[in-house]
This record gives structure tokens, C-alpha cells and sequence, in this order.
């Protein structure tokens, strides 16, 4: 079982390398940290980690041609054994994601940014003196609030009503808070090639045990080369999951380079070390 030990993926950002930081994404040149985008909001990174002993920052970019106004604020979603996250409502929340919400701290809540102009917001969380060991998980959201818009072009007849619909975007990011000493390890199981009505679909079966989630980036290699035939990043089995089922399309060439003495590796992504997590030797024909 491999021992992991966590700290803040950033450290707080003065205000000359926000700008820094901001310009970099936004010229697709910075690597560290992934960036994820939604309507024309950019937000690095895409994934915070905490030991509730200091705090982080995210940097928000808005890249539209108006100033736009975004609501933050924090939600709980659950992974399923497909990946997939589904929302939790707060009254429906078991203990250890009400204590998420109450020991992250964010600031501010609400942020209006002019195009081009980058803003960080606060993140930090303070885990009670009697909070047992483990991993505590909540997202945090960043939501456009529409500008007022006279309802006119593009408006929808209704029973008399003139109807206006106006898509609302955002971003949701997990913070990930780990409290005390935490293990995990992860099998992998089963990788098989399968024919589907889409074409050729890589599945896999990976098992995980211990504390804490992980997160990393697959590598599928042919033995005798460090190249590999197929890579996967951004691969998360969060902490309530203990097996989850992961299924990726391939290219009939993908598919084809997939034969013989393969070995797969799941391990941490590039920014994290790279570290191996877990792998398998298998054949497959």
C-alpha cells in the first residue's frame, strides 16, 4: 500500500503573478496547471488540494468582449462506478461531506470581472481539533449571473409571454481537503478491448482501497518502449468509491497498437510527480 502524504497544489499568488498567470493561460502557454473553460470563463487550476494549513488560490479570466458577474459558491457531488458525478443536496449530505462544507473557507463570493481582467479567489480550510483522519471533499462552482436584457431579438412567443431563454455557464472545481496521515493503492483489472457500435472501446476495472481518492493519468506501453501506444489523463476514483469501471473509445489504429505484451500504468499526473500508483502486464489479442 502506497503512503501518501498531501499538500496545497499552489501556494497564494501575489498580485504581479495573478496577472503573470492569467496571461499565461490565456495564451494556452501555461502547463502546470490545468485550465478548464466554460462560456468565457477560464479558471486555473481545475483540482485543489488541502492539509487545513495554509491556503490556495484559484485565478479566474474572463475572456468574452463584456464584463461579466459570476456567483460562487460550494456544492457536494458524489462519483458513481462510471465516473460520473451527481449532485447531493445539502439535506441529503452524510457526515463527512457536511463537514467539507463547513471547514472550507472561500472569499470573495461574488466576483464581476471586465474582459481580460484575471482575479483570484481565497480558498482555505480550518478542519476542527476533533476532526478524525481522513478525506473531505466539496466542490466549488463559479456561475455566470446574466446582465438584465430587454427581451427583444431571440425572444420566444408564449401565450402572449415573450420568453427570452439565456444559457447560464460555469465551472465546478473539487477542493479536496486531507486530514492526517492517509494510505491508498489501486488495482488494475480486466483491460480488454470490445467491440462496440461506435467502434473499438477500451474497459478497464480499477480497484481501489485506503483514505484517500486518487488521481492520475493511464498509460497503456509495449514492452521494450517507454513511448506509449495510448495515454488517458485526469483519471479521479474518488474516496467513496472502492471499484470504478473505465471505458475509453479508441481509433481502429489505437485499437490495433493494442495487441500483444502490453503493460498498463496508472500514475500521477506530470504536475504531481508522475509517481506510479498502480500497474498491470497483460496480453491481449
Amino acid at each position: 500500500m502506497r503512503k501518501t502524504f498531501f499538500r496545497p497544489s499552489i501556494p497564494p499568488l501575489n498580485q504581479f503573478f495573478r496577472r503573470g498567470v492569467a496571461l499565461a493561460f490565456l495564451c494556452g502557454l501555461f502547463t502546470g496547471a490545468p485550465v478548464s473553460a466554460q462560456g468565457d470563463l477560464l479558471v486555473a487550476p481545475t483540482r485543489i488540494i488541502l492539509d487545513g494549513r495554509r491556503g490556495t488560490e484559484v485565478i479566474l479570466s474572463n475572456i468574452g468582449t463584456e464584463e461579466a458577474t459570476y456567483r460562487i459558491g460550494l456544492e457536494l457531488r458524489r462519483m458513481t462506478n462510471d465516473g460520473q458525478l451527481v449532485d447531493v443536496a445539502r439535506e441529503d449530505a452524510n457526515d463527512i461531506e457536511q463537514a467539507a462544507l463547513s471547514m472550507i473557507r472561500y472569499a470573495p463570493r461574488r466576483i464581476s470581472l471586465p474582459p481580460g481582467q484575471p482575479q483570484a479567489v481565497r480558498i482555505a480550510a480550518r478542519p476542527g481539533a476533533d476532526l478524525p483522519d481522513g478525506e473531505y471533499r466539496a466542490h466549488i462552482s463559479f456561475r455566470a449571473i446574466p446582465r438584465p436584457r430587454p427581451v427583444t431579438e431571440g425572444a420566444e412567443q408564449a401565450e402572449g409571454i415573450k420568453i427570452k431563454l439565456v444559457p447560464i455557464y460555469g465551472v465546478t472545481i473539487p477542493i479536496i481537503v486531507r486530514h492526517g496521515r492517509l494510505e491508498a493503492s489501486v488495482a488494475i483489472n480486466d483491460p480488454k478491448i470490445i467491440r462496440t457500435e461506435h467502434g473499438p472501446e477500451l474497459q478497464i476495472v480499477m480497484n481501489r482501497s485506503g483514505e484517500s481518492s486518487t488521481y492520475g493519468e493511464l498509460r497503456v506501453m509495449r514492452q521494450g518502449s517507454d513511448e506509449p501506444v495510448y495515454m488517458a489523463r485526469g483519471i479521479a476514483i474518488y474516496s467513496e468509491l472502492s471499484e470504478r469501471r473505465v471505458s475509453f473509445r479508441l481509433t481502429e489504429e489505437q485499437a490495433a497498437a493494442m495487441k500483444g505484451n502490453l503493460r498498463f500504468e496508472y500514475r500521477d499526473m506530470p504536475e504531481a510527480g508522475g509517481g506510479l500508483i498502480a500497474a498491470v502486464e497483460t496480453v491481449l489479442g
